[in-house]
């Protein structure tokens, strides 16, 4: 007889070193494995599951507000990205460059494109014409590159997937609606698919785009009360117009350069629902976005029926929720450690007890709580046990984004909850960019965002103590 399996392996504590954490459950949980390229991740059939879901259910969102998705080339002429001096200069210390073709130097040496915004404005200016024209509300799925410095799985890689919405308006104010309304979207999916819970708010000047007028941010916080920047929104007004001769006539009968917004989120999100929702079992998943939704173990397997039973079960659930049953000769225990690890959020569990009362087992991934459901209300019970697993994680979630959020209302203040404390500081702000730096400098923290809709907490800054123009959330940040 074959040898069983052994016992998933036990993953270091996040108290113990969150890094290490985080770099086991990508692993073990078989979410990505590392190639021969430095920073570039294989995404695994698992990780690359979640995303799919992520993708699934946005873009669903973005095609309800009117939304096409295109195709851009992944490479970029050089003197093209060059017509955005501030866009180039942004992004130049981590572009990447093609310099040969075959074993020909190339005249114009060509990027791998960090963004699009240059190939969208070039394509643009060839089809915007008229006032008819607009609005144009383009996306599109694809990779990007940046070499960057120091990677880590999911949240910082030189490849990485996401998604970047690219559009042109008549006005000033239906651009800005439009860089308003897709960060609600973002925020809106956080809470409602990722059970994640962000601040959203605008970017300082220092910290916006390259290029940008205004940057727009959806923040949300891990465990360790460290910042994860989850999607940002664009308002650029007039500029990449301008800089790619991008006109129209207008309904005057003038000609008129368009207003644009960019907008995106990344597989970065894959690494905020580990760092959001994870224990030291391994992955906990939204049930939104979860492969496997709901796991059926059976019990005592090799009883006669029980197996039967399970499949039954799985093809009376397969239209209401993913569901997988494991009939492996792995014993339920090795299951059971298993999707823990894969952070199914549900598991069924069926043995020849439970048949005998017609019933089974449901247990939450969350909280390991057991609850015995008749079968005859497995199509009811399965969904609002989900329901619950979602409603739970965000909760505590958000009790934990509570209980790490302090109020600072001198320097003082400031630096000893930077220094003794971890998560997000309240502290109002002067605008000065020299304040900005100083806190920076002298705290390892940086701004993460103005927050919307948020009452002042006093009236000088905590930096220098001149009048405040701005309550902003600081935090360091991954």
């Amino acid at each position: 007889m074959a040898q069983q399996k052994k016992m998933v392996e036990a993953i270091t504590s996040m108290n113990e070193d969150f890094a290490r954490w985080y770099t086991d459950i990508v692993k073990k949980a078989e979410l990505c494995d590392y190639s021969s390229v430095r920073g570039c991740m294989i995404l695994r059939p698992y990780g690359y599951a979640i995303w799919e879901n992520i993708q699934r259910i946005l873009d669903a969102k973005f095609k309800e507000t009117g939304h096409e998705n295109v195709y851009m080339p992944m490479l970029i002429p050089e003197s093209l990205l060059q017509k955005e001096k501030d866009h180039v200069e942004g992004f130049a210390p981590e572009v990447a460059w093609v310099t040969h073709g075959g074993s020909e130097k190339l005249a114009d040496r060509l990027c791998v494109r960090p963004t699009s915004e240059t190939l969208f404005c070039e394509h643009y200016a060839h089809i915007i014409h008229s006032y008819r024209d607009l609005p144009k509300l383009y996306n599109q799925w694809c990779s990007v590159m940046r070499w960057e410095k120091t990677t880590r799985p999911f949240l910082r890689t030189s490849e990485f997937l996401w998604q970047e919405g690219h559009t042109m308006h008549e006005t000033a104010e239906e651009a800005k609606a439009e860089t308003l309304q897709m960060l609600h979207i973002y925020a809106d999916f956080c809470r409602d698919a990722l059970a994640m819970p962000v601040l959203q708010g605008e970017k300082t000047p220092k910290e916006k785009f390259a290029g940008a007028e205004s940057t727009y941010t959806i923040e949300a916080m891990m465990h360790d009360g460290v910042a994860l920047q989850s999607g940002t929104s664009h308002f650029f007004g007039d500029g990449f117009a301008r800089a790619f001769d991008i006109q129209y006539t207008g309904r005057d009968n003038k000609l008129a350069y368009p207003f644009q917004t960019s907008w995106g989120v990344s597989t970065r999100l894959i690494g905020g629902i580990i760092m959001t929702h994870g224990d030291d079992n391994g992955l906990v998943l939204p049930p939104a976005v979860a492969p496997i939704q709901l796991v059926i173990i059976p019990i005592a397997q090799h009883k006669p029926g029980v197996l039967d039973k399970a499949e039954e079960l799985k093809q009376r659930l397969s239209g209401t929720v993913r569901v997988k049953l494991d009939d492996s000769d792995n014993s339920p225990g090795w299951k059971f450690a298993e999707y823990e690890m894969k952070g199914v959020p549900l598991r069924l569990e069926i043995g020849p007890k439970d048949m005998e009362q017609n019933q089974c087992v449901l247990v939450r991934r969350d909280t390991r709580e057991k609850i015995i459901v008749s079968l005859d209300e497995l199509e009811t019970a399965v969904p609002a046990a989900l329901q619950a697993v979602h409603d739970g994680l965000y909760e505590k979630a958000l009790e934990n984004r509570r209980n790490r959020t302090w109020d600072a209302h001198s320097w003082d203040e400031f630096t000893q909850i930077a220094n003794e404390k971890s998560g997000f500081i309240r502290a109002m702000w002067c605008g000065d960019e020299e304040c900005e730096n100083r806190i920076k400098d002298e705290t390892g923290i940086k701004s993460r965002c103005i927050p919307f809709g948020e009452e002042p907490i006093g009236d000088t800054c905590v930096c220098c103590g001149r009048p405040a123009k701005k309550l902003v959330y600081w935090g360091r940040q991954y």
